[in-house]
Formats: C-alpha cells, sequence, structure tokens
C-alpha cells in the first residue's frame, strides 16, 4: 500500500495485478459440468446391432413416440459404438408444426460424452402435400 499526500492509502499495481490473477485462477476452476446418463437394462454385448438403413429406420420408428409423430417435428440422435451397437437414442429437440432447430453443439456435446465412435441424424417432419 501506497500513502498518497492527502492521507488516503493506495494499493499498489503490483498487489492488484495478484489479486486479479487470483480471482481469475479461482474463476477457472468454477465450471459446470454435463450429466449425460446411460442406464441400460442389458448387457453391453446384448444391444441392438445395427448394418443397414433398414435397420436403422425400424430401430428409430419403434422409439419414436408415435402419438406426436403427425403433430411436430423432432429431431434425434443414434449413437453407435464401433461395433455398430447401439449406445443409446437421444433427443436433440421438439418444435412446433412447421420446424425445429438441431443446436449441433449440443449434438457433439452428447455423442462425446457418450464415447459414441458414429452419430446417425435423424429428422422427422410431415409435411402436407395439396
Amino acid at each position: 500500500m501506497e500513502k498518497l499526500q492527502n492521507g488516503q492509502t493506495a494499493q499498489s499495481t503490483t498487489s492488484k495485478n495478484q489479486d486479479d490473477a487470483s480471482s481469475n485462477q479461482i474463476s477457472l476452476f468454477q465450471v459446470s459440468e454435463i450429466n449425460v446418463s446411460y442406464h441400460p437394462k442389458f448387457k453391453a454385448s446384448e444391444r441392438p446391432k445395427v448394418s443397414s438403413s433398414k435397420e436403422v429406420y425400424n430401430l428409430l420408428y419403434h422409439n419414436w413416440d408415435l402419438n406426436k409423430i403427425e403433430l411436430l417435428e423432432q429431431f434425434k440422435i443414434l449413437l453407435l459404438n464401433r461395433a455398430n451397437r447401439v449406445i443409446g437414442i437421444y433427443e436433440v429437440s421438439s418444435g412446433g408444426t412447421t420446424g425445429t432447430v438441431a443446436d449441433p453443439k449440443l449434438i457433439f456435446s452428447i455423442a462425446l460424452k457418450a464415447c459414441a465412435s458414429s452419430v446417425i441424424l435423424a429428422h422427422y417432419a410431415k409435411h402436407l402435400v395439396m
């Protein structure tokens, strides 16, 4: 601390910079963790394996909410391991009757957290043809 002519004290630049550095250091460790949970009810070897687009279609169709399929647009991802066994299906977004938003950052973060080797993107939209 330096004493000024008017009797007030001022903190030196060096000690102020050290205080700023320590407050920055503390804030670097205060981050939020993304939590993705996966709770299979079967062994890893019993996961379904996909090897064709028809199998992917059937798997997604049977895991889609058929009560919503005609009502609104949805975007889901199918996560696969290296052996093309299904890790899980994640609903990225559910929109309105005319659109939904698929955020690439969210898609990549889910795929990375699930340790997926492959990702299949699925979007369902019902469009009226007149």
